[in-house]
């Protein structure tokens, strides 16, 4: 997902909006993916290269008379030769489809995809320093593309008030508006949102200051 300057803007402006009506603090953050799936990437690679080598070894009589009929001065080393190539061409193109996002969704398991992304939302939610407001008010909006995930941590200053029901149905509204092309709208929604839920139970004080910054974090990895 890309972000224009514009888009970037209007995001910043819905953060402050929110937070200027509450003491809690909002903090949004995109990745491209949650971790590296390599292990499972290769696997697949694997098992489609085992699956190959099968096909290859039942129709070895017939490749080797295909070959035969290639060149005159024929060797059995000719088979090998096709074979090894061969087997490490599809290994290295089935890797290559593995990395593809939505095979990538196909081969890893939906309970690795659930971990990794909540720990890579957590491990946010700490370097950002949203853990440590002084009033333990910080909110993370956490939208991790390759999962197609979107968690939002509160910190416990918020949980101990706001039960984690009405933040769901934040994140479904966030996933709604991803689906229709429009994430901008849906961030700069759900950042209204959670600044009026907020605003119930957190009003803005008088000696409120803004603890963490209102852009939203595109990360690397």
């Amino acid at each position: 997902m890309k972000f224009s300057q514009e888009d970037l803007k209007r995001i910043n402006s819905s953060v402050k909006i929110a937070e200027s009506k509450t003491s809690g603090e909002i903090a949004t953050a995109i990745i491209k993916e949650s971790s590296d799936y390599a292990f499972y990437e290769l696997g697949f690679a694997l098992i489609v290269g085992g699956i190959y080598f099968l096909i290859i070894t039942i129709f070895s009589s017939s490749i080797s008379s295909f070959i035969q009929s290639l060149f005159w001065d024929y060797h059995t080393e000719y088979l090998l030769i096709f074979t090894g190539s061969s087997l490490f061409l599809v290994v290295g193109l089935a890797y290559l489809v593995a990395n593809i996002p939505a095979i990538d969704r196909l081969i890893i398991p939906k309970s690795v995809i659930e971990k990794r992304t909540y720990a890579r939302a957590l491990t946010h939610f700490i370097e950002s320093e949203t853990c440590y407001t002084k009033d333990r008010t910080g909110i993370l909006i956490f939208i991790s593309e390759l999962e197609r995930k979107v968690i939002l941590i509160a910190d416990k200053g918020i949980s101990q008030k706001i039960p984690q029901v009405r933040w769901d149905g934040i994140v479904e509204e966030i996933i709604l508006g991803i689906k229709e092309n429009m994430i901008v709208d849906a961030i700069s929604s759900a950042v209204i949102e959670c600044g009026n839920i907020l605003t119930e139970h957190f009003p803005i004080a008088i000696d409120d200051e803004n603890e963490l910054s209102d852009d939203i974090q595109i990360l690397q990895e």
